[in-house]
This record gives structure tokens, C-alpha cells and sequence, in this order.
């Protein structure tokens, strides 16, 4: 089964990610969301060739520095939250 997400837009109220980091940050966002849907799958209710236009999600807890890697796990597990099984 293929799964297409298409991200146009996250938005990171009161936290500041330097331009050069933001890379970074996307690139982990997709590594972790990628890893979930691989592991654990879509929820049943998504599996359909129909475009979602928002998912929402929790607050994401941030744990220590605003460190790029980190927060981008941070935000694909939330975002999971709203999609995953």
C-alpha cells in the first residue's frame, strides 16, 4: 500500500526555528511520520483516495532545547496522533 501526506503547512506559534534549521526540521518531521506509518499503519477511517484538508492534532510538549530533530519527531507523533491507528 502506498501513502501519500502532503504537508503544505506547519505552524509553530512561539517557537522560533532559524531558517537554516527549518531543512532539518522537515526532514525529521517526514523520517518519523514515515517510520509510524510504517510500523503502525493508517487509521481505517483515512483509507480512502479522498483529500484530508486538516488534521488536527494535540499540543505538542516541547522537552528540552528547540533542537530540530527533536521537535520534528515531536510533530510527526502529532500529527500520527490525528492519522495513525
Amino acid at each position: 500500500m502506498n501513502i501519500n501526506v502532503n504537508i503544505g503547512r506547519i505552524v509553530l506559534d512561539g517557537i522560533a526555528v532559524p531558517r537554516s534549521q527549518r531543512p532539518l526540521l522537515r526532514a525529521a518531521v517526514e523520517a518519523e511520520l514515515s517510520r509510524l506509518l510504517a510500523s503502525n499503519g493508517l487509521a481505517s477511517s483515512l483509507m480512502t483516495n479522498e483529500t484530508i484538508p486538516q488534521v488536527s492534532t494535540g499540543a505538542v510538549q516541547l522537552t528540552g532545547n528547540n533542537d530540530p530533530g527533536r521537535l520534528g519527531k515531536q510533530i510527526a507523533r502529532a500529527v500520527y496522533g490525528g492519522i495513525g491507528k
